[in-house]
């Protein structure tokens, strides 16, 4: 102790607050400029998600005993396996230059040693139709799903399970080198430790000892991917977490962060002291969550200081509906990449190295569990509809448009409100200096 009266201890500090606020930049109706030239436009999915016709796993062996997660039948999902052609082609008409899969270990390897040549036909394929479309692939190397094999000898706590594992990614790596392949390792490390603690189900030790195994296995598969394919760009999605960022951070990215060569973020939801509805997430029930599309300007802002050398990419972005039903508030799919993509704009006006988006997903699909939570720009109603049409959302042409004119439109105004004192980045926005546009907010309904 020094012996100073405490306010003078104390005034610095608040001088030093109120500059951080006052620094805060002032949103402004249409963001300036534009998104960059050579920005990469993507949607986003996942092959057990949206596949179908899925071989044994822990995923569908969870599905099958009704773990925790689970409240419906898995089935064949929305078909990609049989649909992948019209699927990729409906990317493609969006004008996006990014299409985002995984290639599963399940599939490639249903029996430990056996590379299935139907399989491996079935992702040659894909990744060709989505090259032969003018799209880059992005492929995910483990997004939460591993072979039945390896789930009855224990999954991650048995130690053949990272060499296995290796073995496999090198083997997909070679085989699609030299592509402009984006690799991502492991899709949200935090997710996956979270579901399989609650559906296989863990203990705490096997917790760690598998976020141990992850960790390393990601920095290993970093490595050998840039040996056999140099110059690909490579990383781990990390998942936002409001509150709980600080802990899902620490599953894999705060470890890795000298093994990515991008920052990797999913937003879905941020919270501010006007909108505390991100606690139903704890619910599933994510379609009553408010959005908070500013929040993702401050998370991209925040992980910039974080790492200034690396640049950005939001792997995923979206807003689940109940069932494809409207929102009771009017907000729709549309609005929300509007009211997102100013934000990412305004974000790389000032200075943020955003290299990428992708939006989740092309169609709806199997949100681990159930087909509630509908997220597509595309629509697809499993329940009811055998044929599994995909219907357009109002996203479609909201999206198509963003990306010919590489922005929203002047003069833009978002649909939702800044709210006050953000948990994102409580210094610039709890002193009553929330970024807000001259013009008034226009009402979500």
């Amino acid at each position: 102790m020094t012996g100073r009266p405490r306010t003078a201890s104390v005034l610095p500090a608040l001088v030093l607050l109120l500059a951080a606020a006052l620094a805060a930049p002032a949103a402004a109706a249409g963001p300036a400029g534009r998104f960059p030239a050579g920005f990469l436009w993507g949607v986003a999915s996942s092959d057990f998600q949206s596949g179908g016709s899925f071989p044994d796993s822990n995923w569908t062996r969870y599905a099958a005993r009704g773990a925790p997660d689970v409240k419906e039948p898995y089935g064949n999902s929305v078909d990609f396996r049989h649909r992948y052609p019209s699927d990729i082609a409906l990317a493609r008409g969006l004008g996006v230059e990014v299409f985002r899969t995984s290639v599963e270990w399940a599939r490639v390897e249903p029996r430990r040693g056996h590379r299935d040549p139907a399989a491996l036909a079935y992702y040659d394929d894909v990744v060709r139709r989505i090259e032969a479309a003018g799209m880059r692939p992005m492929l995910t190397l483990d997004h939460w799903v591993y072979p039945g094999w390896v789930a009855g000898r224990g999954a991650w706590d048995d130690p053949r399970t990272a060499a296995d594992w290796l073995a496999n990614a090198r083997f997909l790596v070679d085989r699609y080198k030299g592509r402009g392949v984006i690799w991502i390792t492991f899709n949200e490390a935090s997710q996956y430790l979270y579901h399989e603690f609650r559906d296989r189900p863990m203990s705490a030790a096997q917790l760690l000892t598998m976020r141990d195994a992850l960790i390393r296995t990601h920095r290993a598969a970093y490595d050998m991917i840039h040996k056999v394919d140099p110059g690909a760009l490579v990383s781990s999605n990390v998942a936002y977490g409001t509150a709980l960022n600080g802990l899902f951070d620490a599953a894999l990215f705060n470890q890795a962060t000298d093994k990515l060569d991008f920052v990797g973020v999913d937003y879905y939801y941020g919270a501010n002291l006007e909108n505390l509805t991100a606690a139903n997430s704890l619910t599933g029930e994510y379609w009553k969550i408010d959005p908070e599309p500013e929040g993702l300007y401050y998370v991209l802002r925040s992980y910039q200081r974080r790492l200034p050398k690396l640049p950005l990419y939001v792997v995923e972005n979206g807003m689940p509906t109940d069932d494809g039903k409207p929102r009771a508030d009017g907000y729709t799919r549309a609005d929300h990449l509007r009211d997102h993509l100013y934000w990412v704009q305004r974000a790389i006006a000032d200075g943020v190295k955003v290299i990428g988006y992708n939006y989740w997903s092309l169609t709806d699909n199997y949100e681990w569990g159930s087909y509630r939570p509908r997220f597509g720009l595309y629509t697809v109603n499993v329940r009811t509809d055998p044929a599994l049409v995909r219907r357009p959302t109002d996203a479609v042409a909201a999206y198509r448009s963003i990306i010919a004119a590489r922005g929203v439109p002047s003069g833009y105004v978002p649909k939702r409100r800044p709210g006050w004192c953000s948990i994102e980045d409580p210094v610039a926005t709890c002193l009553g200096t929330t970024p807000t546009p001259p013009a008034a907010y226009a009402p979500a309904g």
